[in-house]
Formats: structure tokens, sequence, C-alpha cells
């Protein structure tokens, strides 16, 4: 939806920037001068001491000078809550008092597919944990125990199985009133030229479920059970919700991790996240199904000034460190800078833990 800057800017000027941003941060009373519309806080998007973080009411926005995040009110909520910019602005212009335009049809039918497919995304979720934990996803339970992958840990990350059948999920689906077009547009389900019948994608796989920052699902990570299949690991394609440049597995946890002054620490895996997690690393993360690129830097300076990037101890670990490194050195500037873990030969972070402890990891 697009908004006039004449609506855009009677929000700006309604609302104090320090009213939006005093939800997320408690102001330093010794920095701060209210009276002069002058506030510091500690950064919200990087773990830090000391506050270096400012807003300013005059002129409506803020900027750290930590990790050098700036914007203003309608960014704010963007970067920091996860929100999209019409809901940003919908919340903001409900906090200032300030009536919404009238959507116009084309927006609203697109605000209604994304509502849509989030409950759809939700109910394929619900239908993998139950797999899990039914006969038929005993398979499934044997190889997270033999990952050791705990109870707890299946509950925390709502892991589940995606059961092999061609058309489970989609009868699952259907049956709750998902249409077939929803399916497709989530992509839960394929149609290919010659087989123009959906059939489900995900088949005989362990799921990992994909949040995005707000902790909705998003997408899916399937890891296969067989042996006998070209990709060992399938992730949703790139849907309206998911777009894997924009999003880190466990990013919304390790963000709320990082906020409390966890590391934040970036892996190759799934099974790495969880190992490390379930170790007291919660600030663990790891891209899907793509090499670390730019944005996803972005994401981890909003989180941290100084992510960790830890990679497998192997060749392919190795080449990845080199990417990593080349990706990151035109953008070093203070307060966004990385450090680089090197792992054992042959080890990633899921065998170091389980073999030598927390302890190896954390050195």
């Amino acid at each position: 939806m697009r908004f006039s800057d004449g609506f855009l800017d009677e929000i700006r000027q309604r609302l104090p920037i320090s009213q939006v941003v005093g939800e997320h941060v408690i102001w330093d009373k010794r920095k701060s001068q209210p009276q002069r519309g002058d506030f510091w806080a500690c950064c919200p998007f990087h773990g830090e001491k000391s506050p270096s973080f400012h807003a300013d009411d005059r002129r409506g926005i803020y900027k750290c000078f930590g990790c050098g995040v700036s914007g203003d009110h309608f960014r704010f909520l963007t970067e920091k809550a996860g929100m999209s910019f019409p809901e940003a602005v919908e919340k903001l212009a409900g906090m200032a008092g300030v009536p919404m335009p009238a959507r116009d049809a084309e927006d609203e039918k697109r605000q209604e597919v994304r509502r849509s497919l989030y409950d759809v995304m939700e109910i394929a979720t619900q239908y993998f944990e139950a797999a899990l934990s039914h006969n038929i996803g005993a398979r499934a339970r044997g190889y997270l125990h033999d990952r050791g992958v705990s109870p707890t840990a299946v509950t925390k990350f709502r892991l589940g199985y995606a059961p092999d059948s061609t058309n489970g999920l989609k009868e699952h689906l259907a049956a709750n009133g998902v249409t077939a077009q929803e399916m497709i547009d989530a992509g839960l389900v394929v149609v290919r030229e010659e087989n123009p019948l959906p059939y489900d994608r995900f088949r005989n796989r362990v799921m990992f479920p994909i949040s995005d920052f707000r902790g909705k699902i998003i997408a899916f990570g399937g890891r296969a059970l067989s042996a006998d299949v070209p990709a060992k690991y399938l992730n949703s394609p790139e849907t309206e919700l998911f777009k894997k440049r924009q999003n880190l597995y466990n990013g919304n946890l390790a963000r709320e991790a990082a906020r409390s002054g966890k590391s934040v620490i970036v892996v190759e895996g799934y099974l790495d996240v969880i190992a490390a997690v379930m170790a007291g690393f919660e600030g663990t993360v790891a891209p899907m199904g793509t090499a670390l690129t730019e944005e996803h830097l972005q994401l981890l300076w909003r989180m941290s000034e100084q992510p960790i990037l830890c990679f497998d101890g192997d060749s392919a670990g190795q080449r990845a460190a080199a990417r990593a490194t080349d990706l990151v050195l035109p953008h070093l500037a203070p307060g966004r800078t990385v450090k680089i873990a090197t792992l054992p030969e042959g080890q990633d972070p899921d065998d170091l833990i389980k073999a030598e402890g927390r302890g190896a990891f954390a050195e």
C-alpha cells in the first residue's frame, strides 16, 4: 500500500520518536534530557553496556553510535519488531491518533494472501509435529535421537516429520479449508508440466520449521531419511513470506538472546544451531540453503556489533570462511566487525558439542 508523504509526516509530527523507541529500551536517566527531547539508551539492536543509542524528538530520528543503525519511526519498527512497512504505519498511526487512509483493493488482497499463508504454514507445522509423535514418525524420532536431539529441543524448535506420501499434507490442508492455490503459494506442494496435479513437496523428511523475526512460520527445511534422494536437504522455495537472503534460522530467538548480551554465532546447518542453542549458545543462527550474503550481514550487525562466523572444520568450511572474509572486508567499520572461529579438522559444531561438550565449543 502506498502512503502519501503528508500522511507519514503527520504521524512523525504527532508522535515523539522517544515514545516509539521507549517501548523497547530503558532510557538512561543520567544522560537523557527529556525536556530537550534528547534520549539515550543501550542499543536495542546489539548488545552493549554503555548507552550509545540516541533518539532525538526534535528531528524524529534515532542513531546508534556503536553499531551505526539509524532511521525514523517507521524504520525502527520494521528493523526492530520485524514488521512490514504497512504494519508499522498502521501501528504508528494508531499511536498518533491519525486515521488510516482507505486501502485499495489490490493491496487489501495482497495483505489477505499473507495472512492466509501464515495460517497455512501453521497448519502444516502442526501436521508435521503430529506425524513425528505418531507411529509413522518412529524412524524420524530415531534419527533425531541418534543425532543427540532431545525431546526438549524437538518441542522448542517445533521439529516434525513429513510422511512418505505424495498427498498426505495436501489432503490434510484441503480438509482444513486450504485451497490448492494457497498450497502452491506457500511452497508446500509442487506442480510439474508433466503432472499438473499438485503433490507434497516434502516427503519422508525430518522437518525444521523456519520462522521470521516475529516468530511466525514462513518456510521449512527438510532432511531426507532415505539415502537414494538427490537432495539430502530440501528447503522451501521463495514465497510471498519467505526470502532466503532476508531470514536466518533461529533469527527470532537469537535476536532476543543478543538483547541480553549473548554472542551471535553463525553456523552452517539446522542441527548445528539446535546443538549450540541447547548447549547454552542461544544466539546461534544459520543461513538456509545459501551462502552468507550482504543482506545476512546487515541482519547480523543489527543484532551484534561483532557476530562470530563459525564454519565446519573441513575443506568446504574453509572455502566458506574465505568467501565470508571477502564478503565482510568491504563493510568493516567501527561497531561492525566479525570474528572467525575455526573448528577442529573434520568437525562441525554439532559434532564438537556432542564429543567434547559445551566448553570445547566455547573455546
